[in-house]
């Protein structure tokens, strides 16, 4: 006798995106809240848009089935740039057939007219946001480096703070190397903290390195 195939009901998905851990997701998880989103179907990826390594988004695409539905609250949290996006909308619907909808953009919803036309639309619709989100986020880069450059104008510096040595810190410096210090002792009398200690002795031995190396 042979057993019967167990069908695997279509399921409902959400998908939560911000660019640095310091980033808030709550606006994004609210907004999907309305949609009954199961809790173990809710993916949320916390990552620097630097590397942007997305562990769940890749879990959530290994998870998904044809016919499932994926909530996004916009198009960009698909990818960082419109080549991206569109690569990641074209498997997800076409290679894999699950269905998005996209809160922002209620046009951008693949469940909602499924014929020739439809698909046009949705597809020609999708092309124009996700060029414009990589155009936004080309500017946002623009207007940051312009403020950057404007405020080195004015004098303002950026980068960790000079911090003040002792002059008797070469003396206090061989003295923790050879033991004779702890690094709490040397930093105490050095007048800061033992991180500060471990930055200035490291950027003298990488000095010291390098000046050995020229001569």
């Amino acid at each position: 006798m042979s057993k019967s195939k167990v069908i695997r009901e279509p399921e409902v998905f959400g998908y939560v995106r911000v660019s640095m851990k310091e980033q808030n997701a709550d606006r994004q998880i609210i907004a999907l809240q309305p949609y009954q989103i199961p809790p173990g179907n809710l993916f949320i990826d916390k990552k620097s848009g630097k590397n942007f390594e997305r562990p769940k988004y890749k879990r959530l695409f290994r998870t998904l089935r044809a016919g499932d539905l994926l909530y996004i609250k916009s198009i960009d949290r698909l990818g960082r740039d419109y080549g991206e996006i569109i690569e990641q909308w074209r498997l997800l619907t076409r290679e894999k057939g699950v269905d998005i909808k996209v809160l922002d953009m209620p046009m951008l919803d693949t469940t909602y007219c499924k014929d020739l036309l439809g698909t046009f639309i949705s597809d020609l619709v999708l092309q124009v946001l996700s060029f414009s989100a990589q155009l936004e986020r080309e500017n946002i880069l623009q207007r940051q480096a312009e403020g950057i450059a404007a405020a080195k104008v004015r004098g303002v510096v950026f980068g960790r703070k000079s911090v003040e040595v002792p002059d008797d810190f070469n003396e206090i410096y061989r003295r923790w190397r050879n033991k004779e210090l702890t690094s709490k002792e040397a930093a105490n009398l050095c007048g800061f903290s033992v991180k500060t200690l471990y930055n200035l002795t490291a950027e003298r031995r990488a000095r010291d390195q390098s000046t050995f190396a020229a001569e």
